[in-house]
């Protein structure tokens, strides 16, 4: 019952893996028309558009069509042999220029580039001249490879393409899993070949399960669901991982570093709206305009009413609202940060007087972001000001009647900490 469930299964849906592979190919044809003096790309683009024939010529209503296009019974048997024997060989190819890189030129990559071609183009050749000293008059559009299996030529050309299959899956699957073992792979790659090799386990399973239905028919057993209902589901499936794994790492950091784009454009919102609350204007709202764009232009906006802002700037101001951050218990780059929000609110407060001298503004400027985030919490914000004042009103009484008192004596530095000092579980 399972079986023949998968079966249906497989007649139902065999055009989801084809799917697949086309969506994946269409996201790569960009890249590869864009690129194509590329040889990699051109590889990845060449194995995909393989995959998706094996998957169009293999559905049961074009098989009939092939056979009855050229006239001759089963003719679409070698033929997919051949497109799967390619894919096989193009894999392999491209796994070996992947990994070595195609500035690689040592003479064991010529020779491995080299065997590949030569044997899978020998394997191509062969499938063919088997088929035609084969005797096969008998159309048959799912169980061919089983009901053959004993037919001189026929049988030779089956297990030809099995094992030239199974080969080119052990051969790479073993490459793909060595190289995500391998230091100092991004996330995204390491993700894509992993789904790589769970794809090509898949397609050794899809391997064993036509050879040990072939097998059986030599030895008189009747295995054929193997061949006919499991193989298909699993090599469904590979293909879906494999164009998986081919999308992933392009696709992921694609969609990696526009989430980022966004993010920094969020996170800038806090010192957008204080600059607007000192310029009045903004940055104009465009309906199609590019997220890069966007930030581009937010950036550029906090820049130029800070520039102006700049010369009010009080570097003794930041300089303590540091050193109170740090007492607070904050880590450097937040303690920097706080600093450089408490002297930017100073600055523009003490705007429409007089300037404070000629402040070192390159730090500031480039740390847009962390300063954003820290107007994000206005109490930290405060309890730095608390600090700052009471360290203030400490040293004028020191001037006046000697040395302060002990810490307990700080009482606004206490309370003012308890918004700085992680919480406790």
């Amino acid at each position: 019952m399972v079986t023949t469930f998968l079966g249906e299964l497989y007649t139902s849906f065999a055009w989801i893996p084809t799917a697949v592979l086309g969506a994946a190919l269409a996201l790569k044809l960009p890249a590869i028309i864009r690129l194509w003096r590329e040889p990699l790309l051109r590889a990845v683009g060449g194995l995909l558009l393989l995959a998706c024939a094996v998957f169009v010529f293999v559905m049961p209503p074009v098989i009939i069509w092939t056979n009855r296009v050229t006239g001759v019974p089963n003719f679409s048997a070698p033929w997919v042999y051949s497109l799967l024997t390619a894919f096989s060989g193009a894999g392999l190819l491209l796994i070996v220029t992947w990994r070595n890189g195609l500035s690689d030129r040592s003479d064991a990559t010529r020779r491995a580039r080299r065997w590949v071609i030569s044997v899978y183009s020998g394997v191509i050749v062969a499938l063919w001249v088997l088929f035609a000293l084969a005797d096969a008059p008998v159309e048959r559009v799912r169980d061919l490879d089983t009901y053959y299996a004993n037919t001189p030529f026929m049988r030779e050309m089956i297990v030809l393409y099995l094992l030239g299959h199974t080969v080119a899956v052990l051969i790479t699957g073993r490459l793909i899993w060595n190289w995500v073992r391998a230091d100092g792979l991004h996330g995204w790659l390491r993700w894509g070949l992993t789904f790589l090799g769970a794809g090509y386990a898949l397609n050794l399973g899809f391997d064993l399960a036509k050879l040990t239905a072939v097998a059986a028919r030599w030895t008189g057993h009747d295995f054929d669901t193997l061949s006919t209902d499991i193989a298909p589901c699993a090599a469904c499936l590979g293909a879906i991982l494999i164009a998986v794994g081919f999308i992933l790492p392009h696709t992921g950091q694609y969609l990696h570093g526009r989430l980022r784009v966004r993010l920094a454009h969020h996170q800038l919102r806090p010192l957008y709206v204080l600059m607007r609350s000192v310029d009045g204007d903004g940055v104009p709202f465009v309906l199609c305009a590019a997220p890069e764009l966007r930030l581009i232009r937010r950036e550029t906006y906090i820049r130029d009413v800070l520039l102006p802002l700049a010369r009010h700037l009080d570097d003794d101001l930041r300089t303590r609202a540091h050193q109170a951050a740090l007492t607070l218990g904050c880590t450097p780059p937040r303690a920097k940060a706080l600093a450089a929000a408490v002297a930017i609110l100073g600055a523009i407060d003490s705007a429409p007087g007089h300037p404070t001298g000629h402040p070192d503004t390159a730090d500031l400027l480039q740390e847009l972001g962390p300063v954003s985030r820290a107007l994000r919490h206005r109490d930290a914000i405060d309890a730095v000001r608390a600090a700052v004042r009471s360290a203030g009103q400490e040293a004028g009484t020191t001037e006046q009647t000697g040395p302060a008192p002990g810490p307990e004596h700080s009482t606004d530095s206490a309370e003012a900490s308890r918004f700085l000092l992680p919480r406790r579980p």
